[in-house]
């Protein structure tokens, strides 16, 4: 006797999941919802197995809330499909009813399990592309993070300092930053001079202190008026310099955790060899990837989520109109973008293939846009291969000797 097939969607929550478990009429025969605790779920895994052995399983977020249920169910040899939130916002249109909850949106991620056919599924997490996951989101905040604090920074010295707001540039310069730790305002500038200026920034370790110091006096000697709030503005460029200088700081600190995890990983030597990918965008790489490319398929199938992939917009007469899709992932684009222009720069074989579409017509976003997708299938076969990439230096022609 053939053992009856189940499909199981779960609508994830931060506290509580419902599960709705189906059978090949789109039956319901359970439903029920359940606490975010690894006693809870396991007991609901056990009285869904109960139910029927072959069970395939469908959730609507691949991480965060959903985290240790896909564990559970990975650790038990279970299949789990992952169907996008805005997928099941999309399909649940087409249901009876017009009202949403919990349990409708969970039948219908288990229908649309028990239907289609190019769902995602869910492996058990690589150790080291999880950890980088956490780094590089940890990265990109932090990133963020500085260049609000230095917008911030700049705009509060605009009120009551534009002279030196102008002088430097903040996001690159350190000792302009450091500079802004013990002297914000015009009169303090000119009362500390230029040479006690100068020993005040060496003593700091700040390179170029003697021009620093110069540039700064400049921008005191430009403005002799006291606008008001300049004494709480100045305290306020004290606390956002210092806040730039600490973020600076964990930055260097993550850069180093995420180089030495991602030198860990099976694939490093692969992704390094290529022209313009070095360890944070490699990183970024096996992050947002899992490090898998089994789970991808085929190089068309990563294209496609990387935003490579054009898609058809036809219509009537209209044909051949090629446009990006709108769901795919923002930063497996970036990365293959800003590799693939560093590589039109650095690499022969890359710089060759960026002319020839700049000649066929293409700007330049079409062309480093042509160039990362012909990059990735080269990446994926090095991966595949498990081969490092090989500049191949020109064969001297023996015959036309």
């Amino acid at each position: 006797m053939a053992v009856p097939e189940l499909w199981a969607g779960t609508d994830a929550g931060k506290a509580e999941h419902h599960c709705t478990v189906i059978d090949a009429d789109a039956t319901v025969v359970l439903s029920r919802r359940v606490p975010n605790n690894e006693p809870e779920l396991l007991e609901l895994i056990g009285d869904v197995l109960d139910l029927g052995r072959n069970v395939t399983w469908a959730v609507d977020l691949n991480s965060g809330g959903a985290g240790l249920l896909i564990a559970l169910l990975v650790n038990h040899g279970q299949k789990v499909l992952y169907i996008p939130g805005r997928t099941v916002h999309h399909a649940s249109g087409a249901y009876r009813g017009g009202g949403k909850t919990d349990a409708k949106d969970a039948f219908v991620i288990a229908d649309q399990a028990r239907m289609r056919r190019d769902l995602h599924p869910l492996a058990d997490a690589d150790e080291i592309a999880v950890d980088l996951r956490i780094l590089t989101a940890r990265r990109f905040d932090l990133s963020a993070d500085r260049t609000r604090a230095i917008n911030r920074l700049r705009s509060q010295m605009l009120t009551y300092f534009p002279a030196l707001e102008r002088a430097f540039e903040y996001k690159t310069s350190k000792g302009a930053l450091i500079l802004l730790t013990g002297y914000q305002t015009p009169a303090a500038l000119r009362r500390a001079g230029k040479s006690r200026l100068a020993t005040w920034l060496k003593n700091r370790n700040v390179r170029n202190a003697t021009t620093i110091a110069e540039t700064a006096l400049e921008a005191a000697e430009a403005q002799y008026t006291t606008v008001p709030g300049e004494k709480t503005a100045a305290a306020m460029v004290v606390r956002l310099a210092k806040e730039v200088i600490a973020l600076d700081e964990e930055i260097t600190e993550t850069d180093a955790l995420i180089e030495g995890r991602f030198r860990e990983h099976r694939h490093a030597e692969a992704v390094l060899s290529m022209p313009g990918i070095g360890t944070l965008l490699g990183a970024e790489f096996i992050a947002l990837t899992g490090g898998d490319m089994n789970t991808f398929g085929t190089p068309d199938r990563l294209a496609g989520v990387a935003g490579l992939a054009p898609v058809p917009r036809d219509s009537g007469k209209v044909s051949g109109n090629l446009r990006r899709p709108h769901r795919y992932s923002r930063r497996l684009l970036r990365m293959f973008y800003l590799s693939a222009q560093v590589a039109a720069r650095c690499c022969p074989i890359s710089k060759t293939f960026y002319d020839r579409k700049r000649n066929e017509g293409k700007n330049h976003k079409q062309a480093v846009l042509a160039l990362a997708r012909r990059r990735l299938n080269v990446l994926w076969a090095l991966i595949r291969d498990h081969r490092t990439f090989q500049i191949n230096p020109p064969q001297p022609d023996t015959a036309a000797a």
